[in-house]
């Protein structure tokens, strides 16, 4: 082999990994700075209708807390805390083991349609998806993305197979390409496989689109529950 051929069997690969560290490095960064600037935005944007959520939820149970938090499985697996308005019981956890056999999906996750356990102000925010935005909190905290996959409870974790794992190879979102098109109308499989396709194609442009896509159908979602 020629010293120039040689000298270009190095360099061509280096100089493509070089451009792809690149690309990533400006992705990651523009991707931080619409997570901090949307949450922000979003926070301020929705602090009337906030505000009402929480006073419908004491309303409703006064001695029950607003808010709740869940460990969820991160990016590589960190544990964080995520936050919601609270949906539930207050005993909804302990209620959960007799309803498993009720699951609805397949796979390492439980959903029921009509789960006993949700209240009357919280079937309206699950129907529209605010009881979610307390999250734009774990947004701003750097534990969760607005566009990823969603981020699992520990428990299911434990069930994953080596390529489930492959979820948690980036920071969890608050939405993603299945709950922008399928929501709960697909299983976990099909989940997963959707997920999979959001971290191969991820890109400053695509999470613009998820999340515009995710406007059109957040109100009112058959599949919401």
């Amino acid at each position: 082999m020629s010293e120039f051929a040689k000298s270009n069997s190095i360099t061509a690969p280096t100089e493509e990994i070089a451009i792809t560290v690149e690309k990533r490095a400006l992705y990651s960064i523009s991707k931080r700075t619409l997570d901090i600037l949307g949450a922000l935005v979003g926070l301020v944007a929705l602090s009337l209708l906030l505000l009402i959520v929480a006073l419908l939820i004491k309303l409703e149970d006064p001695k029950g807390p607003v808010f709740f938090s869940q460990k969820r499985a991160g990016k590589n697996g960190k544990e964080f805390k995520m936050y919601k308005f609270r949906s539930m019981v207050t005993d909804a956890e302990a209620k959960l083991e007799e309803l498993l056999k009720y699951n609805e999906v397949d796979g390492a996750m439980f959903k029921m349609k009509d789960d006993p356990r949700i209240t009357k102000v919280g079937k309206f925010i699950r129907k529209t998806s605010i009881d979610e935005l307390p999250q734009l909190f774990n947004v701003l905290k750097g534990d969760m993305s607005l566009v990823g996959p969603r981020p699992p409870l520990p428990r299911e974790v434990k069930e994953y197979t080596n390529y489930h794992m492959q979820r948690l190879l980036v920071t969890p979102g608050c939405t993603g390409i299945w709950q922008a098109s399928a929501r709960n109308s697909v299983g976990f499989e099909e989940m997963v496989e959707m997920d999979l396709e959001y971290i191969q194609k991820r890109s400053f442009s695509f999470d613009l689109k998820i999340i515009f896509k995710t406007f059109t159908v957040l109100l009112g979602s058959k599949n919401a529950f």
